[in-house]
């Protein structure tokens, strides 16, 4: 248990160190900026071969390392290294993710695999390894999944993406119930279509005509307004939230 405390209502992260995965663009990247311009040690996590540049690029001190987040094996290395020179990690946000875009009935094997092994398995053993060291550390800890709207309803070609992003919500509530003992919140946030680059290449002419207008509030989001709903996550103004999906869809899931 973490007894309750005071928190910055500007929702400063001063000295805490922060993991994204996924840091080089879209959300990951947003989140990365965001936290460095809260004072945070950032330390931005992908499998982009440039992480390394493109993280001093978004902030000087930030930190980029490469991880390939499908291999277990680099996931123990790198929280391995990073644990010697950090000692603990204070916010961990699982951002990273591929997309899927085909229908169900033509779904192949390798989508599914290649889906499901950064999606869910590098979000679940990231988790892992990281909320190991906050147990043992003590101090207790932020998980921060950024999960998705197709989590929550049926989207057209979404069958593999959203069978990803719907596990990733009973991971952070399993996650949620077995460490809240220990200090740690462990959240999810879920994303409408979201302008990333990913998201301007995909959601375009009728297709996100179509979707626009089953959208209350008649456009779809931007990474910055995930950034921001993280920053809350990650301060201490959420100690008594864990377990929970905040949903950002400019209320589609009203219907």
């Amino acid at each position: 248990m973490i007894a309750y405390k005071p928190f910055d209502l500007e929702f400063n992260l001063t000295g805490k160190v922060c993991l994204i995965t996924g840091g080089a663009s879209g959300i990951g990247k947003s989140i990365v900026k965001t936290f460095a311009k809260k004072r945070a040690i950032v330390i931005a996590l992908d499998v982009n071969e440039e992480i390394e540049k493109l993280a001093k690029e978004l902030d000087p001190q930030a930190r980029g390392v490469r991880c390939d987040l499908s291999r277990v094996s680099e996931i123990k290395n790198t929280v391995a290294q990073l644990m010697k020179e950090y000692k603990t990690i204070d916010v961990l946000c699982n951002v990273a993710g591929l997309p899927s875009g085909a229908p169900a009935a033509k779904v192949t094997e390798d989508d599914w695999d290649r889906t499901f092994a950064v999606n869910l398995k590098g979000l679940f053993f990231m988790s892992q390894a990281i909320g190991n060291n906050m147990i043992k550390s003590g101090t207790g800890g932020k998980i921060i999944n950024i999960s998705s709207q197709a989590a929550l309803v049926g989207l057209e070609n979404h069958t593999v993406y959203g069978a990803t992003k719907a596990a990733v919500l009973n991971i952070t509530k399993t996650m949620a119930l077995e460490w809240g003992q220990y200090g740690i919140n462990v959240n999810a946030i879920a994303p409408v279509v979201t302008m990333t680059p990913m998201g301007k290449a995909y959601w375009v002419g009728e297709r996100a005509e179509k979707f626009l207008k089953e959208l209350p509030v008649g456009r779809f989001a931007e990474p910055e307004e995930t950034a921001a709903v993280a920053l809350f996550l990650a301060s201490d103004a959420s100690n008594m939230i864990t377990g929970e999906t905040i949903v950002i869809d400019g209320g589609y899931t009203i219907h």
